[in-house]
């Protein structure tokens, strides 16, 4: 059974687990009723919401999930967001990283 955004639970146990910060900014997820911004959100990392497997699902916070939105990837690093924020792609986290790399593709999971 796959969540609301159509992430399959076996995925989304899986990213639970490994993204304990944002795989962006690597602000610490909170699960109190702090900042909005340092609450997970669910994120495809390659803008296809057919690619729901483990190398392309991440959790991230709401602030750079809201300025990402549907850019490319390689297009938001260069943004003033992430430029003032010290994103690139040397500092973000490993599975955006192998994205980065090797992006998805639909027949792998």
């Amino acid at each position: 059974m796959a969540n609301r955004w159509g992430i399959p639970k076996e995925v989304e146990n899986h990213v639970k687990t490994r993204d304990t910060c944002c795989v962006y900014c690597r602000t610490k997820f909170k699960s109190d009723n702090g900042s909005r911004s340092a609450k997970p959100s669910w994120e495809h990392i390659v803008n296809d919401i057919r690619l729901n497997g483990t190398n392309n699902i991440a959790l991230c916070c709401i602030s750079c999930n809201a300025s990402k939105g549907s850019k490319l990837l390689e297009d938001w690093l260069k943004s003033n967001y992430c430029i003032k924020k010290d994103i690139n792609k040397n500092s973000v986290a490993c599975v955006v990283k192998n994205a980065i790399s090797d992006p998805p593709k639909l027949d792998e999971k």
